[in-house]
C-alpha cells in the first residue's frame, strides 16, 4: 500500500541569545517525468534563504528523505510554526 506523501512542513529556530532566528521548509512535489521532487528552502527568518531541489525516482525514496531531513531538524531544535486560520 502506498504511503500518503506527507504535505510541506515549516520549522523554524529562535535563539535570541545567539541572534539566530533561522527557517526551514520541506515539501515533496512530483516531476514531469513520473518522479518526485524534495524542496527543502532555508535561511535566516525575513529573507528568501537558499533552495535545494533533489530528484528521486519514487515517493518512497522522497518520503523516506523527507522523514530523515525532518527528524535531524528536530533534533537540531527546530519546532512547527503554528498555522493561523
Amino acid at each position: 500500500m502506498l504511503k500518503p506523501e506527507p504535505g510541506p512542513v515549516h520549522l523554524r529556530r529562535i535563539d535570541a541569545a545567539r541572534n539566530m532566528r533561522r527557517f526551514y521548509v520541506l515539501s515533496i512535489q512530483p516531476t514531469l517525468f513520473g518522479g518526485m521532487s524534495l524542496i527543502r528552502n532555508w535561511g535566516r527568518i525575513g529573507t528568501n534563504g537558499q533552495t535545494m531541489v533533489q530528484t528521486f525516482d519514487g515517493s518512497d525514496e522522497a518520503g523516506d528523505a523527507f522523514g530523515r531531513l525532518e527528524r535531524a531538524k528536530r533534533r537540531r531544535g527546530y519546532t512547527a510554526v503554528e498555522e493561523k486560520v
